[in-house]
């Protein structure tokens, strides 16, 4: 039985921070025991952890970015808790768990999962220079695409151990059962039509997102004769942004914005396809893997792992990031119906195939077992080497 110790930045609704969830509330399932702690005190997935019987949740109330007395009360934790290994997301996690570690002088090995390509703006680059130093010293790395590996590895941002795996999705949760007359009606709720063209974005409503640039891919989609409409499916800063340029672009006849949705897959159903048209890396991106498992092409601005996932022609298309009319292109080839469905049943294949959430967990799960083994084997030999 594996006593692992997961640690996020704070339980935001995040890639990350849904993806530590996951992992944690499976292996739980699976009979381990398992515990998280989060720095600050930002509880909005709390409800989704599922630690059971044995498992602990604590928040640390860190006060600043890095809170000494927060580092000292999570060294304790782990003192008591002694687990087998400890696996921070991100490299803010991974500083308050080095340091912890350090602290309580409990030997256990560390991993960090990356969820990060790119970084934009000085203060990140600036922050990477220490992150650097955490992952040199943490047991293992593991990346989630292989293009984001390569990116790190060539700037020296990895660990002793470096390894990949793939995001996976829960393909029995994110599958579409609905009858054309449930999906109708729900259309019907958003003013769509049944045979309207329906693009769909499950996001954030934040700059990287980029939902401006689909809303001038709509207007020119529609200026061609396509009947396309636009569902925002999500809420965010730019809510108000979006809604004033939706009124100035006279776009409020086709366009909504669902606000947040705790269960996305309602929503997703009424769409032909999905588009991720981020500026910013979208490293694996959660979202369009499961649109792919509900049977939805989508359309993927080149960037991050995209092309690991979608195999263009087959269940999507790539387009160059911030190229409209390239993604205006690939837009109007999937207003035929026949050929998104096409797209769709290929998406849904490849997802079962390569990334399901049940073949993440196993490799997961191999890992630590794996770590922990190699961290025991070790203290023996120092121990040995002590004696």
């Amino acid at each position: 039985m594996l006593r692992p110790l997961f640690v996020t930045g704070s339980l935001v609704h995040g890639g990350a921070e849904r993806h530590t969830i996951t992992v944690m509330n499976r292996l739980v399932e699976r009979g381990h025991e398992c515990h998280a702690v989060y720095v600050k005190n930002d509880p909005s997935q709390l409800e989704r952890i599922r630690p059971g019987e044995r498992g602990t949740v604590r928040c640390l109330n860190a006060g600043s970015y890095l809170d000494m007395s927060a580092v000292s009360d999570f060294a304790d934790h782990l003192a008591s808790l002694r687990p087998s290994v400890v696996v921070a997301a991100n490299g803010y996690a991974l500083m308050y768990a080095s340091l912890a570690l350090l602290r309580s002088g409990w030997r256990a090995p560390l991993m960090v999962v990356f969820h990060t390509t790119a970084l934009y703006g000085i203060k990140e680059q600036v922050k990477m220079l220490t992150d650097r130093l955490f992952f040199w010293t943490a047991t293992c790395a593991v990346f989630v695409c292989a293009g984001q590996r390569r990116y790190w590895r060539r700037r020296a941002v990895c660990a002793r151990r470096n390894e990949l795996i793939y995001n996976g999705v829960d393909t029995a949760h994110f599958s579409d059962r609905s009858t054309a007359d449930e999906r109708g009606a729900l259309r019907n709720t958003f003013g769509f039509e049944a045979t309207d063209y329906v693009i769909g974005i499950s996001a954030v409503l934040r700059p990287e997102k980029n939902h401006v640039q689909l809303l001038a891919a709509v207007a020119a989609l529609r200026q061609r004769g396509i009947p396309a409409r636009l569902l925002i499916i999500g809420d965010g800063p730019l809510r108000s942004l979006l809604d004033n340029r939706i009124r100035a672009m006279q776009l409020e006849p086709v366009v909504r914005i669902t606000g947040f949705q705790q269960d996305v897959r309602p929503s997703i159903t009424i769409c032909d396809v999905m588009v991720l048209c981020s500026i910013a890396v979208e490293t694996f991106s959660l979202a369009a893997l499961e649109a792919m498992a509900m049977g939805k092409p989508v359309v993927h601005a080149d960037l991050g792992g995209a092309a690991e996932m979608i195999v263009p022609g087959r269940n999507g298309f790539l387009f160059p990031v911030g190229d409209t009319d390239a993604l205006v292109d690939r837009l109007a080839l999937l207003a035929d119906k026949s050929v998104a469905s096409r797209m769709g049943r290929a998406a849904i294949e490849l997802v079962e195939e390569r990334f399901s959430e049940h073949a993440m967990v196993d490799r997961y799960e191999e890992l630590l077992a794996d770590v922990c083994r190699g961290s025991r084997l070790m203290t023996q030999i120092e121990d040995l080497r002590g004696t």
